[in-house]
């Protein structure tokens, strides 16, 4: 059989059409409009988004805190402390004070060189003290370093100096340590006015005994029970005297079962948890005197300590999270009821807010304290996905201070700065951001917020590569004008973040106002007591006010009688005692 092959002509077709791809599923939810979302990317000439706040001020790093190949590491701002009207910005190469008497026109005071990193700094009276952890560190801070592996002019510690003028400040102390240090907390002591203590942080590796006697490197405990790992430092600061400042106590705070590293062993949690860090030191320690509490962020815990003996904080509580990587910090609210903890996954330096990153990562844990057990709340992250470019994570902050809230300023590095409101922890929401875009688009460079503060009526933020920036709150849907007035009204000589103040506020006609927001905000008070309870407070007539305080206070027991007792509730007491001393 003949076979033939028949060629058959191949016909052109149409490619098939490009379709969209299916758009991916959010991990979580954010509004695709928020203005933060393709800001330009630039040093000093980024992109911003601001809402309730303002931009007043910019001051770029001056000469000596700067470095053309560079815009982190060795030249980082670090953390902020404030003395009236003088703020301290740190730096890792020392640290500059600003005069912000006029916060629209901030000046540049002085400029200390005084190289070592981390140049976290708090200032107590006329002193300011300075954490060094750095190898690099000298007593004499010279900028030549020391390449000797072993060497007397070695200096890793905590630096004193004296800010009685604060145009030529001068060391006066310096105590060394056995890890450095990374950071440090200022703790008073309420019964002693001439001393102050230091809480020292070291996370850095070990120096040899050959430098400073009594150091050892071990790991294990049971290797040598005498490690300077898994303990903190107190050091006590006679304040006529500081250049006999002393270590006067090493306390194992992690000790568990007789076990000095008994608390979390290292690793993870489980499938799909974080790995975190074996619990050997401590990042950072917020002390709250007023209330005899400090909490500690701990590596893979979080802590809680009885200081009403500064000397000698007791460990009472801890906690671990399956969502945190490193315990980085701690803030208290006022009443000294909630504790937030945030985890710094990725250190600080690493892309942690990204539409892939979970919302419960790199975020606050939000804790309430019962019956001196910390139960978790709810967990709140910045609710913007940041870009690959851009180093984020939750860093830190301090309360502004409005009279019936809790509210929080918070810096997440190139995340900018992010206000939110937690006074009910299980759903905590933002009323207020600023954002810059990030320093560059195409590479990973180290930037953004170390620090956001608030001070006597202003908010500051310390810029690890912009420099140093000034806000002020504008009022919104979120906070009326009467709340930021009320909050004013607070002022502080001294602020230091990680020694909380126990806040107050003057019984006056703004702060009634400000709690009156509140409940109109909650529709919690009916039209027609607002109009009584402002027409007590513009006439300031003693029994009007009394009349207006006996019924908000009747509404509050009648909600506690029936079972139903809300935050407005406090509120309306709170409110009430207000009118009472008016109308005194």
């Amino acid at each position: 059989m003949l076979l033939i092959a028949v060629s058959t002509p191949v016909m052109a077709q149409d490619a098939p059409p490009t379709l969209p791809e299916p758009p991916k599923e959010k991990l979580w939810d954010w509004d695709d409009n928020d203005p933060r979302i393709g800001l330009k990317a630039g040093l000093h000439d980024a992109g911003e988004a601001a809402k309730g706040v303002k931009l007043l001020a910019n001051m770029p790093k001056p000469e000596g805190f700067r470095d053309a190949q560079r815009t982190g590491g060795s030249v980082s701002n670090t953390d902020l402390a404030f003395q009236g009207d003088m703020a301290f910005v740190g730096n890792y190469r020392g640290f500059n004070i600003y005069d912000v008497s006029d916060p629209s026109n901030p000046s540049l005071k002085t400029s200390v060189v005084c190289p070592g990193g981390q140049g976290d700094i708090s200032v107590y009276q006329n002193l300011l003290f300075m954490s060094v952890q750095e190898t690099r560190g000298r007593l004499d801070c010279g900028t030549q370093g020391v390449e000797a592996p072993v060497s007397d002019e070695r200096f890793r510690g905590v630096r004193i100096f004296d800010i009685s003028d604060v145009s030529n400040p001068a060391q006066v102390g310096a105590v060394q340590t056995c890890r450095g240090s990374h950071t440090h907390t200022v703790v008073s002591d309420p019964t002693d006015s001439e001393n102050v203590y230091v809480y020292v942080q070291g996370t850095s590796r070990v120096r040899p005994a050959e430098e400073l006697p009594g150091c050892s490197a071990a790991q294990d405990p049971d290797e040598d029970p005498n490690t300077s790992y898994f303990r903190i430092e107190v050091i006590k600061v006679p304040l006529a005297a500081p250049d006999m400042s002393e270590i006067v106590n090493m306390p194992r705070i992690f000790e568990q079962d007789g076990n000095i590293g008994g608390l979390w062993q290292g690793g993870d949690h489980g499938a799909g948890t974080q790995r975190s860090r074996r619990t050997n030191q401590c990042h950072d320690i917020t002390a709250y005197p007023a209330v005899g509490l400090a909490a500690g962020a701990c590596s893979g815990n979080g802590i809680l300590l009885d200081i009403t003996d500064p000397a000698n904080p007791v460990r009472i509580e801890q906690v671990v999270d399956p969502n945190f990587a490193y315990w980085h910090s701690a803030t208290f609210n006022n009443d000294g009821t909630t504790v937030i903890f945030t985890d710094e996954w990725g250190g600080g330096g690493q892309p942690r807010c990204t539409d892939e990153d979970p919302p419960t990562w790199g975020a606050n844990a939000i804790f309430d304290l019962v019956d001196g057990k910390l139960k978790l709340r709810g967990y709140y992250k910045l609710p913007v996905p940041q870009t690959r470019t851009e180093n984020c994570v939750a860093h830190n902050g301090s309360i502004i201070p409005v009279p019936g809230r809790d509210i929080k300023a918070q810096a997440w590095y190139q995340g900018g700065m992010s206000i939110f409101d937690f006074t009910d922890p299980e759903n905590a929401y933002e009323i207020a951001f600023f954002d810059r875009g990030p320093v560059s688009d195409t590479t990973l460079i180290s930037g953004g917020y170390w620090s956001t503060y608030w001070h006597n009526g202003k908010l500051y933020g310390a810029e690890i590569a912009r420099g140093f920036d000034i806000f002020e709150l504008e009022p919104s849907e979120h906070l009326t004008e009467n709340e930021i007035e009320a909050a004013m009204l607070v002022s502080m000589r001294d602020f230091n973040a990680q020694e909380q103040p126990k806040l107050d506020w003057p019984a006056v006609p703004v702060v009634a106002r400000a709690y009156m927001d509140q409940l109109v905000r909650a529709d919690a008070i009916s039209g027609e007591w607002v109009s009584r309870v402002n027409a007590a407070l513009d006439g300031g007539a003693g029994t009007d006010l009394t009349e207006a305080a006996n019924a908000l206070e009747m509404a509050a027991l009648g909600s506690l009688a029936s079972g139903q007792s809300r935050h407005e509730d406090k509120v309306r007491v709170r409110l009430a005692k207000v009118l009472r001393q008016m109308s005194e």
